[in-house]
Formats: structure tokens, C-alpha cells, sequence
């Protein structure tokens, strides 16, 4: 249930953000909402604050106000956060920033792969494993790399729900698994 309740509060800001005539970029309105969201991670006084009903919402939005200045929130981030407060959905603050995130995704177009290799990929190598994911998935891929020696060679890739196995390790299980079928 707070996925969708978090989904809800995500796709409005959204939805002001690719508007006609929007007052923040995507990009920028994010990173705001990381900063705060990484404050109240890192601060227990505030987290306690804003997240305990003992405390009201004009207390609770005179901190986020003064946060809000010391970091330079834009006013359209702060409001989102007063919204939060008012609807006392506060708490929430990561699932709904995990659903912007994948919300402007899908609206720009972009999927984000997670890219695992045997060895660490070179620019050139990383820029064809997108490529193909791109073709594969009809979007534009962002991918994030890591490294897993077990893989023997080769890549996998997931994108979403979906992996892409095109290493060694799965082709070989692959094969051992015909094998046993016949």
C-alpha cells in the first residue's frame, strides 16, 4: 500500500516538472530531494521531529523552512515537502523518491540497467553493452557496473524485472540444462 500511496505524491510532482512551462528541471528537483532526504538519514533529532505525531506540522515545516534555506531547496521542493507534512506522508520520503526516479524514467525514455562482468569494462566496452541494451529494451540505457569474478566472462543485465545473461556462467547452465532434458 505505501508503494502506491508514494506513487501517488511522486507522479504529482511529476507531472508539474514535465509540465508545459516547469519552474525546476528533473534533474535539479531530484538532487534537492536527495539532499533532504539524506539529512533526515543522517539526523536522528530530525528524523524524530519530523516523523513523530507529537510534533505538529507548523513545527514540522518551520524546520524543513529553515533546512530549506541552509541548503537552498527551491520553493517548489520545499511546498512538496509541506505537502508531505500536511498529508503526514513525510516518513515516506524514500519510496517516493525512488518512484520519481522511475517515474521520469519512463517518461524520458530511459531504463537503468544494472550491468554485472567478469572484469571491470573499459568506456568503449560499457558504451556497447548500452548500446545493445538499448536495442534490446527500444530505450535509452543508464547503466550502473560492477564486477563478479564468478561470471567466468562475459555480462549479465537487468533492466527492470528482466536479465539479459549473456555471460559464460549462464550459458554454460544453459547448455548443462539441455543436456539434462534429453
Amino acid at each position: 500500500m505505501s508503494i502506491a500511496v508514494a506513487s501517488r505524491y511522486a507522479r504529482a510532482l511529476v507531472d508539474i516538472l514535465m509540465g508545459p512551462s516547469p519552474v525546476l528541471t528533473p534533474d535539479l528537483a531530484l538532487a534537492q530531494l536527495r539532499v533532504f532526504q539524506s539529512m533526515q538519514q543522517d539526523s536522528v533529532e530530525l528524523r524524530n521531529v519530523l516523523n513523530s505525531p507529537a510534533v505538529g506540522a507548523a513545527k514540522k515545516k518551520a524546520v524543513v523552512e529553515r533546512l530549506a534555506l541552509m541548503v537552498s531547496l527551491s520553493g517548489l521542493i520545499k511546498n512538496f515537502l509541506f505537502v508531505l507534512i500536511d498529508h503526514r506522508r513525510i516518513a515516506m520520503l524514500p519510496e517516493v523518491v525512488t518512484s520519481i526516479e522511475s517515474q521520469l524514467d519512463e517518461r524520458m525514455g530511459i531504463a537503468r540497467a544494472q550491468i554485472t562482468s567478469a572484469r571491470p569494462l573499459d568506456s568503449e566496452q560499457q558504451a556497447m553493452v548500452q548500446a545493445a541494451l538499448a536495442r534490446m529494451t527500444g530505450k535509452q540505457v543508464l547503466g550502473q557496473y560492477a564486477v563478479d569474478e564468478a561470471l567466468l566472462g562475459g555480462v549479465t543485465a537487468r533492466v527492470g524485472s528482466r536479465v539479459y545473461d549473456g555471460s559464460v556462467r549462464g550459458q554454460l547452465d544453459s547448455l548443462r540444462a539441455r543436456l539434462v532434458r534429453t
